[in-house]
């Protein structure tokens, strides 16, 4: 060779050091164990999902080897026998010359040898020797928990990298700036997903092209991060799982009712690329937007389909679920539609301030006055202790998943009429609402309004984040349930900012009361005039995509979206009255348009029955909307099945009830010509 020149061998090894990042743990601990530091381990074992670096880590630490002149043993699992003396072979110098290194890559292919390799491989290994496994799923536990390999074994599971390791990659990838965001936003801290995306990202669109993977990204991804899925029903399960922010078994359930929940949430907590958490499953962000994506270009109908049941359960779940279940429903309904720009602007659902909420407690309340002082002043603090003093359970404190430190807390008040005029002479705030609530439509006695009054998060004050997510999905859960209320007020210091980020959705009402140094602004709806519901239907038909045929306005799953909630407040005229259906070109040459649709509705329920696969259905339908039982479990009672074959009858009917709607809103009264 000529002398100067690298070997391909080491021209491949200097471009690893280049383009790898982070992992310094783990580089670390090895590196310790080469130099035959005596603590150090014996065996280290990583695991982690598909396409997380396990093998770009594993040619890393070859790498480190080599450079020691360890004699090095490289396996793939993947072309392992299942003859544990065929392993023995291909492994022999392990056992007998010292110093050797032997690196095992996929093992999760040969996972069959893991108790063969601890009771009778390994502990014949010659000496100085090392060990590196590297597989999707962790150790048995037996071998993690047995005080004999406490101080030989280092465990360690491969995360996702954070934000600034996944941009760094991204700029030594020389993928253009402006498409950065949206890549990060599809790969998450995936390695893989990172390094394909932006490859494809680097050739594949010109420059005014918004960036999205292509098939063949997907493709490769689906394989790397996700496997083989053993059946369709399997398939569903993570399709649902990939849309939802976190999946409960009883959520499953609910959406695929002709499958076995309970096998198939076992098999999705199992995947390594899925994380348990206090709300559910989670896939990490690489696994799920892939599969999302994919389903979207494979079969968008389907992609719909699971996207419109998970809103409707949502929404029963908003309706009829226990108190202790409701104050997240919104949160993870908002989630299914959240590349809508108008959500984009309101919310954000990054993890890595993962937040949980609590009541205050007497020993918070000193923390939450620091906090108001730091962030608006002394005068604001007196007010959160004003308030703190009439309604302490209006507030929540936010703590740190990761630490149970308190970084934030909220207050949202529940004010009945008339007002109290020890408030209006206190806070200036609450002042500025009662007055806007006389202006544009006094409260009745017996009614209420309610203030989200204080969010005071120091470290991302009043700017998009996890704590405005959550203290939002509690106040609109509470409006859904409360009896009684007529107005729901936010107020924000940064009122022009605000204003443009709750166009649509709130009101400004144009007051800018005064407290301390700072002005703030107050934003309103009044519930009376638009349901809670009906309020989030308007987000989720405003994300839908227009069909582009047709004399019909409104998108197909918008137009579903109306019949369901028309069929919802069959009961309660004004709220049927200010549901979307009135709006569509169904409803535009009818006379009496609420009368007339609710006419037009029974009817088209009752025609069910006129062929014989719709007499159940139409029974479902009845019972659960036009009864007047209180609940859907009430109605499946009343016919006598049990809810999951209800909920399937029912599912059918409005299947059946919608597309005969449909068809006389794209065709008229004659239906499809």
């Amino acid at each position: 060779m000529t002398p100067g020149r690298q070997s391909l061998g080491e021209r491949l090894s200097t471009a690893r050091v280049r383009a790898f990042i982070g992992r310094d743990d783990q580089l670390a601990r090895f590196g310790e164990a080469l130099a035959g530091d005596p603590q150090a381990p014996f065996v280290f074992y990583v695991y982690g999902p598909g396409g997380i670096g396990k093998s770009t880590l594993l040619r890393r630490l070859a790498d480190h080897a080599r450079t020691a002149d360890r004699p090095l043993v490289e396996l793939d699992g993947r072309f392992v026998s299942r003859d544990p003396a065929d392993f023995e072979r291909a492994a022999s110098a392990f056992l007998d010359v010292p110093g050797t290194v032997l690196v095992v890559d996929s093992f999760e292919h040969c996972q069959w040898l893991e108790s063969w390799l601890w009771h009778h491989f390994l502990p014949r290994a010659a000496d100085n020797t090392l060990v590196v496994l590297a597989g999707r799923s962790a150790p048995q536990p037996q071998w993690t928990a047995d005080p004999a390999w406490a101080g030989l074994l280092h465990v360690s599971e491969l995360e996702p990298f954070s934000e600034e390791q996944a941009r760094s990659m991204l700029a030594a990838s020389q993928l253009r700036p402006e498409l950065r965001g949206r890549v990060l936003r599809f790969a998450g801290g995936n390695p893989l997903a990172l390094s394909l995306a932006a490859a494809a990202g680097s050739t594949e669109i010109g420059e005014d092209e918004a960036w999205s993977p292509s098939a063949d990204v997907l493709r490769t991804l689906l394989a790397g991060l996700i496997g083989e899925v053993p059946t369709a029903a399997h398939r569903r399960a993570l399709e649902v799982a990939a849309q939802a922010y976190a999946t409960s078994e009883e959520l499953l359930a609910a959406v695929l009712p002709e499958e076995d929940a309970h096998l198939l949430f076992s098999w999705l907590r199992d995947l390594p690329f899925v994380e348990s958490t206090h709300r559910g499953l989670y896939p990490h962000d690489a696994a799920r937007e892939t599969l999302a994506a994919d389903l979207r270009w494979r079969a968008p109908t389907a992609f719909a389909a699971v996207r419109g049941r998970l809103a409707e359960e949502y929404l029963r779940v908003l309706r009829e679920a226990p108190e202790e279940r409701v104050w997240t429903v919104t949160d993870e309904l908002f989630y299914l539609f959240r590349e809508g720009a108008t959500l984009a602007r309101l919310r954000t659902w990054s993890r890595e301030e993962e937040v949980h909420d609590r009541p205050l407690h007497p020993g918070d309340l000193a923390v939450v006055l620091r906090m108001a002082a730091e962030t608006e002043g002394a005068a604001s603090a007196e007010l959160v202790r004003y308030w703190a003093r009439r309604q302490p359970q209006a507030f929540s404190v936010y703590r740190l998943v990761s630490t149970g430190r308190i970084v934030a807390f909220t207050a949202r008040l529940a004010l009945p009429a008339p007002p109290d005029p020890e408030d209006l002479a206190t806070d200036p705030i609450v002042a500025a609402a009662w007055e806007h609530t006389a202006a544009a439509g006094p409260v009745s006695p017996g009614e209420h309004i309610g203030i989200s009054r204080f969010t005071i998060y120091p470290e991302r004050y009043q700017v998009p984040s996890r704590v405005i997510d959550l203290s939002s999905s509690r106040a609109q859960a509470e409006s859904a349930r409360a009896r009684g209320r007529a107005y729901g007020f936010a107020v924000w210091r940064d009122a022009d900012t605000w204003a443009a980020r709750v166009k649509g959705t709130l009101v400004d009402t144009g007051a800018r009361p005064r407290v301390g140094e700072h002005t703030y602004g107050v934003f309103g709806v009044d519930w009376r005039h638009e349901p809670v519901e009906a309020w989030l239907r308007r987000f989720i038909s405003a994300t839908e995509t227009p069909v582009l045929s047709g004399p019909s306005s409104v998108s197909r799953s918008a137009f579903d979206q109306a019949v369901r909630e028309a069929l919802t407040h069959w009961r309660d005229a004004r709220a049927f009255a200010a549901g979307a259906l009135l709006r569509v070109r169904l409803a535009a040459d009818l006379g009496d348009p609420v009368e007339e649709l609710r006419a037009l509705l029974r009817q088209g329920v009752d025609d069910l029955a006129q062929d014989p696969r719709g007499v159940r259905a139409r029974e479902a339908l009845t019972a659960g909307y036009f009864s007047g039982a209180p609940t859907q479990e009430a109605a499946a009672r009343r016919l006598g099945l049990p809810y999951g074959t209800y909920r399937r009858h029912l599912r059918q009917g409005l299947d059946l009830l919608c597309e005969a709607l449909w068809q006389r809103e794209l065709h008229g009264p004659g239906g499809a010509s």
